[in-house]
């Protein structure tokens, strides 16, 4: 029995509304309300009565998840599946799978500087032979046959810093960024190069390839604006610029993950802007970063993503929730490229239902189009 016998089909008078609201930003045709994405992962699993490690061994599964489960929230019309450590496993990393987490590294493969030489990047070819690659094709080929309303291929350059400290070790790599700055600036660019070729053979098969590209250890807790430019935004904007030159795009989403309190400002001159582009901030310090400084500063260049503090999710206060949401999407509703709600990063595996119904009405009750 295929994955698709376990799931009625999908509601197509919601998905056809979903799709509309969808568009908004990018055509500026509004529709209905403001747009919430929780980021939903292995919560759509967990909801549809799996497990967290179903969600990662079992793509097909998972992605059928994410799109059934979205009906229920009313949330967005297109699916998804990823994980954090994309392409790792071509570059010598083994991964293994836990119960209640992500698949994670065994260990990194190098400890000394002089070992990133030995590291070779695979071309699109090799990594049609690997793992990361093939597992998406077969994913999005399974999308396309049951869920074809839903499909966008995406690929995941996801955390370009994160990716290579992981080679290593994190904590070698940021000592490295004081003290051998040239073995971690090469490491960084042979997993970008990696993510790039998979970007490429993603559009190669399917004609395109959104882009999912993150700033996750590159952030404040970590580094100075100076190095967060340098290891994160400058390496960004190189995936981008050379992932458009080979086909994929146009569609980007830049996910700023962790604290970004005041290096925000560095990526804003230096990324490249489609007209395509989301870009999300989670955190600002502790606090969720205000979507009223994310319109200021990135309004006019692209949609922009307000956040909720993801520690609220399993949070049993849907009221809490509701206020958050509701003071984030006042603050950014009138953005000029469009506003889309969402959580600070993955919504919790066991996310608790009425929080996302709480994100959903304020969306309802603020957000929804011709009202202000």
């Amino acid at each position: 029995m295929g994955y698709e016998e376990l799931f009625p089909g999908m509601d197509t008078k919601w998905h056809t509304n979903a799709t509309k609201r969808f568009a908004t930003p990018f055509v500026d045709m509004p529709h209905d309300r403001i747009d919430v994405d929780p980021i939903i992962l292995s919560h759509a699993a967990v909801a549809c009565g799996f497990t967290i490690r179903d969600f990662y061994e079992k793509p097909e599964l998972g992605i059928h998840c994410v799109g059934y489960i979205s009906q229920l929230y009313d949330l967005l019309p297109v699916t998804h599946w990823f994980y954090s450590l994309p392409w790792v496993r071509e570059l010598g990393l083994t991964l293994q799978y836990k119960d209640t987490l992500p698949p994670i590294s065994t260990g990194p493969i190098i400890t000394e500087p002089g070992q990133v030489d030995n590291i070779h990047v695979p071309d699109v070819d090799e990594l049609l032979k690997g793992h990361t690659l093939p597992e998406f094709i077969r994913m999005y080929e399974y999308v396309a046959k049951n869920l074809p309303m839903t499909l966008v291929p995406i690929a995941y350059g996801f955390d370009l810093v994160g990716g290579a400290a992981e080679l290593c070790g994190a904590e070698n790599f940021i000592m490295w960024t004081f003290t051998e700055r040239e073995a971690a600036h090469k490491l960084v660019k042979k997993f970008t190069d990696t993510a790039i070729n998979g970007a490429v053979g993603t559009a190669n098969k399917f004609g395109m390839a959104m882009m999912i590209i993150g700033s996750v250890l590159a952030n404040n807790d970590i580094f100075s604006d100076e190095d967060v430019k340098a290891f994160g935004a400058d390496y960004m904007k190189y995936y981008v610029d050379q992932s458009f030159r080979r086909g994929a795009g146009p569609q980007l989403f830049y996910h700023l993950c962790g604290n970004h309190q005041t290096d925000y400002k560095v990526f804003k001159d230096t990324l490249f802007w489609s007209p395509f582009t989301v870009i999300h901030i989670g955190y600002s310090g502790r606090d969720v970063f205000p979507s009223s400084l994310l319109k200021e500063e990135f309004g006019n260049r692209a949609t922009i993503m307000g956040s909720v503090d993801t520690k609220l999710m399993i949070n049993p206060n849907p009221k809490v929730v509701y206020e958050q949401s509701k003071a984030q999407i006042l603050a950014g509703r009138d953005t000029p490229k469009g506003y889309i709600l969402g959580t600070a990063c993955e919504t919790p595996p066991y996310t608790i239902p009425g929080n996302l119904l709480a994100m959903v009405k304020a969306a309802r009750d603020v957000g929804t189009y011709g009202t202000w």
